[in-house]
């Protein structure tokens, strides 16, 4: 069965597969892409953050525990709002359970807009970014992490398993919608060369500051092996950019 956007983490096999992998220190989203967002937002302390994708909200709880001000999440699964309003249970944020696509966006709300590993799922970006632009205070700052294109543009070298032990880049500049063989399910991702996202968020009126493809550091890995698997080709994408 093929699943679009959250629609997926709704199937519980799934989504307690996702979270043991998610979980591990050596995950991508761990090891490599945490430490990137973190250090492109930069100060979040007495800020207003909207989250899209949010998940389980266990960033926005280590958020607001560091400080953040108000913390917003959208997210489309039903299963993930459960366990993002227990996450901030207590705490001076807020879950919404819809989509990036359904969420009415409130003009110049939020200082600080993320979306971490979630973008993929959205078919028309243009309008997103629109949306995000809208809704961020002047001068706030959008940060965002997506697949890295190279390993959207084929999911060939995945029939051999969700480890891939090689990759193999076919179709690039043939964007769109791909579907992608993970944990024993069909998940629609939508593929984008790194020259689009950049020149739609620039059309949508954003700055690009920043941008970084996952360049591993040792320190963020327990063991060497997974070092240098991941050292063979970027898994991460993720772009700073202010209103």
């Amino acid at each position: 069965m093929e699943y679009r956007g959250a629609s997926v983490y709704d199937q519980e096999d799934f989504l307690n597969n996702y979270l043991k992998r998610r979980g591990r220190k050596d995950s991508p989203n761990n090891a490599i892409e945490s430490p990137i967002v973190y250090e492109l937002i930069g100060d979040f302390q007495t800020k207003s953050i909207l989250d899209l994708g949010c998940g389980d909200a266990s960033f926005g709880k280590d958020l607001l525990n560091q400080g953040a001000a108000f913390y917003t999440g959208i997210e489309g699964s039903e299963q993930m709002v459960v366990s993002a309003k227990l996450n901030l249970n207590g705490k001076n944020g807020k879950i919404h359970h819809e989509t990036m696509e359904s969420y009415s966006y409130p003009a110049n709300k939020f200082e600080i807009i993320t979306s971490r590993f979630a973008i993929h799922y959205v078919s028309d970006i243009y309008l997103l970014f629109q949306n995000v632009h809208k809704t961020l205070k002047d001068n706030g700052k959008f940060v965002f992490s997506v697949q890295h294109p190279l390993t959207t543009s084929s999911f060939i070298s995945k029939q051999t398993g969700d480890k891939r032990g090689n990759w193999i880049v076919d179709d690039y500049f043939l964007e769109g919608e791909r579907k992608e063989p993970w944990i024993e399910q069909t998940v629609i991702k939508y593929h984008r060369t790194i020259e689009n996202y950049f020149k739609v968020l620039t059309k949508s009126g954003f700055t690009v500051v920043d941008l970084r493809e996952g360049t591993p550091k040792r320190e963020h890995f327990s063991n060497d092996e997974e070092f240098a698997r991941r050292q063979r080709m970027p898994v991460v994408l993720a772009f700073s950019c202010t209103k």
